[in-house]
């Protein structure tokens, strides 16, 4: 009888173990599960570049997956994206570029990855662009033109077959300036239209995005202020950059930007144009040359030496150098830094 108590208590206590055993291994599938359905539920969102990854990050917070197409190496304006982007961009809820004179890709990716499911967020969507400038433009329409020509064996130049595509192209990629980001006045503008499409896609979150723009924007509002306060008064007005990136910014704050080179960083002038950039450069008193990190300096610092000014640094944002992801640095951060540089050039 004994023996049969005692058997019949462990078959008693087995029961019961398996029982909490069972129940255990419920909840934790159960947990699994429904952090794993969270995770899915998430957005998955890729930006092409550094400051449209940074706007949509503070917009989507925790609510989504925001991953960054265009490495800080490379420079924006000559990344094409690979299969492997392609796949990446496919797999996503939603693209956000900048503008599609930055992006020149962008077309591409309409023709060759399947929209039915990806939403794709042009930021500059409502925003009246400037302008390439005409001499600017001439410059880059006369360099492209030299490498569309071919010379035969007898001597006579000839138009590649695909030149007139390629020009056609070109034009319509660079016929205006589409570097928004760089005033923070156009940044709130972005930001806006950003926040206003993930809402579209994903209205459950829609509190939390509203919540979260109007955070982002009320700290671009302070830095749009600082750059009111610290350039409405100064005395000198004319900037001369390394290329035609901060025409936003000049437009923004009553600055008049020259630039060295063209929309793309790695155009270099005409010895006509490195003449009347110095002839404009002691007209108006200018002491200071600035030019880029991600890029080479060899024109800024010829010129500035002809001129016995100074050189310094105005970051695009483009990318984030090493130094300054270790830094964490952020758009708020390195445009701080960009008008200090400025009100130090300027005064």
């Amino acid at each position: 009888m004994k023996k049969y108590l005692f058997t019949a208590s462990i078959l008693a206590a087995s029961v019961i173990f398996a029982g909490c055993q069972s129940t255990d291994e419920t909840v934790n599938q159960s947990d699994n599960a429904s952090q794993n359905q969270t995770e899915k539920d998430k957005l998955e969102i890729v930006t092409s570049f550094y400051p449209m990854y940074e706007f949509t990050k503070e917009i989507a917070g925790d609510n989504a997956n925001v991953t960054l197409l265009i490495p800080s190496s490379v420079e924006p304006h000559d990344w094409e994206p690979a299969a492997k982007d392609l796949e990446e961009i496919q797999n996503a809820d939603a693209l956000v570029f900048n503008n599609e004179n930055m992006e020149t890709w962008i077309d591409e990716i309409k023709d060759t990855v399947n929209t039915e499911d990806l939403t794709i967020i042009d930021a500059s969507q409502g925003i009246e662009l400037l302008p390439f400038s005409a001499e600017e433009h001439e410059h880059e329409e006369e360099e492209h033109s030299h490498e569309g020509e071919e010379h035969d064996h007898e001597g006579e130049v000839h138009e590649d077959e695909n030149h007139d595509h390629e020009a056609e192209e070109h034009e319509h990629h660079h016929e205006f300036d589409p570097h928004l980001w760089l005033s923070p006045k156009m940044a709130i503008k972005e930001v806006e239209t950003i926040a206003n499409n993930l809402m579209k896609i994903n209205p459950d979150n829609k509190k939390v995005y509203e919540e979260n723009k109007n955070s982002y924007i009320d700290k671009l509002k302070e830095l749009d202020q600082k750059f009111e306060d610290a350039l409405g008064n100064v005395k000198n007005k004319e900037i001369i950059t390394q290329h035609a990136a901060f025409g936003y910014l000049a437009d923004s704050y009553g600055l008049t930007q020259v630039p060295i080179a063209g929309l793309s960083p790695d155009a270099e002038p005409s010895a006509q144009q490195l003449k009347e950039l110095k002839e404009f450069a002691k007209e108006h008193s200018i002491n200071t040359i600035f030019f880029e990190e991600n890029a080479s300096s060899k024109v800024a610092e010829t010129l500035a030496k002809e001129l016995n000014a100074k050189t310094a640094v105005l970051n695009t944002l483009e990318g984030l150098s090493v130094e300054d992801q270790e830094k964490n640095a952020t758009y708020l951060s390195i445009m701080e830094e960009n008008l200090k540089v400025l009100k130090e050039a300027l005064k």
